[in-house]
């Protein structure tokens, strides 16, 4: 037995465990979906989908997150979260994604208490544990669990194992919610996230499969694959996308040479001590 067979069983073993209603936090993503996808084959109809649509889930995210669990026969709730009433994700601090996951795992306990389910579990892995994941914190404090994690799963396994399982997602780019397009301290406003989304939805338009439009001041910052830089200062491109960011009311427009880095506006943490060393 290879590596990733031993985790795929431990994740087996996991699930099978959880005895009672479970509800899965899914975005969409690759991680959830493959969390969502195992659930639901192992525990059934007892295991319910629910995401948080809120300004900051682009529509297109919550379309596919529609689509895939209406693929699966899972039952899917969308769940209101209201982040954007609360001063301090508003104001973004470095810990907003503590805000806002604490906002949707205290509306999953409320739904479960209701429901009567007893398991809240969301799609974490191993790779988040290096990086800057306050998310995590909340979802500790309410009870959640992350059985890809606890197995030991790794991006590239969850998109193996996804591949194995013919889910469409295997391949899908990695997301995040819109807020993670402003510089720390740049408060969050629905103008802005509307803009940023709009934005991106052009460049998945011509072609873009992963980008980021963070912004920068008056302007935004363009992050894409690197395989992807010289098309977009290629003949005609640059133009449109100049145009179409003008429109929406961008000063400015800048590509990132060093392409798309996931989470490069997320405080650094210092080795040693654990504080805060800035964005990237």
């Amino acid at each position: 037995m290879d590596d990733l067979d031993s985790k795929i069983k431990r994740l087996e073993e996991i699930l099978v465990g959880l005895e009672g209603g479970v509800l899965v936090a899914f975005s969409g993503g690759a991680d959830s979906a493959l969390l969502l996808s195992e659930a639901r084959r192992i525990l059934g109809s007892a295991c319910v989908a629910v995401t948080a649509d809120s300004p900051t889930l682009p529509r297109s995210e919550l379309d596919e997150a529609r689509r895939f669990a209406e693929r699966l026969g899972a039952e899917h709730i969308l769940l209101k979260t209201h982040e954007m009433e609360d001063p301090r994700f508003v104001a973004n601090d470095p810990r907003r994604c503590y805000y806002c996951k604490s906002a949707l795992f205290e509306a999953m306990e409320d739904l479960a208490g209701k429901r009567g389910d007893r398991w809240i579990l969301f799609g974490a892995i191993a790779d988040d544990l290096g990086d800057w994941r306050p998310g995590m914190e909340a979802a500790r404090e309410r009870g959640a669990r992350a059985p890809l994690l606890e197995a030991g799963l790794t991006k590239a396994e969850v998109r193996e194992l996804s591949r194995r399982k013919g889910l469409p997602t295997w391949d899908k780019p990695q997301a995040a919610c819109l807020s993670s397009r402003f510089p720390t301290g740049r408060p969050i406003r629905l103008g802005d996230l509307g803009r940023v989304e709009r934005a991106e939805d052009l460049l998945h338009s011509l072609g873009f499969r992963q980008c980021r439009v963070r912004l920068l001041d008056s302007g935004a910052r363009l992050e894409l694959e690197v395989g992807d830089l010289a098309r977009a200062c290629g003949e005609g491109v640059r133009e449109k996308i100049c145009a179409a960011l003008g429109r929406l009311g961008f000063e400015f427009v800048v590509l990132d040479l060093d392409g798309f880095r996931s989470g490069s506006l997320n405080p650094k943490r210092k080795e040693k001590d654990g504080g805060l060393i800035g964005n990237a």
